[in-house]
């Protein structure tokens, strides 16, 4: 069945964009959306909101939870950067 719908520009412009970004149709992504919308099927979740959910991803509860280690990860991060370039860390 064909059906015409007239879209506001932002929106047209946004679904062009992503189809293009997900290498999906148009039509592919409105009649998803559609079917979630009445037929109450949830998206499938990402894997990043998977892991958030299972607890993986997320704050450690507690004040200072961290700090005694041996630095934050930003700092361990970084000092793993400079180590595999060979800089020294800055003064």
């Amino acid at each position: 069945m064909t059906t015409t719908v007239r879209l506001p520009l932002r929106v047209e412009q946004a679904l062009a964009t992503y189809c293009v970004e997900a290498r999906r149709t148009k039509s592919e992504v409105i009649v998803e959306l559609l079917e979630q919308r009445f037929m109450g099927t949830e998206t499938e979740r990402t894997p990043y909101e998977l892991a958030q959910e299972a607890g993986f991803i997320g704050c450690v509860s507690g004040k200072g939870a961290g700090k005694g280690q041996a630095g934050s990860t930003k700092e361990r991060v970084v000092a793993a950067i400079r180590k595999k370039h060979g800089k020294k860390p800055a003064a």
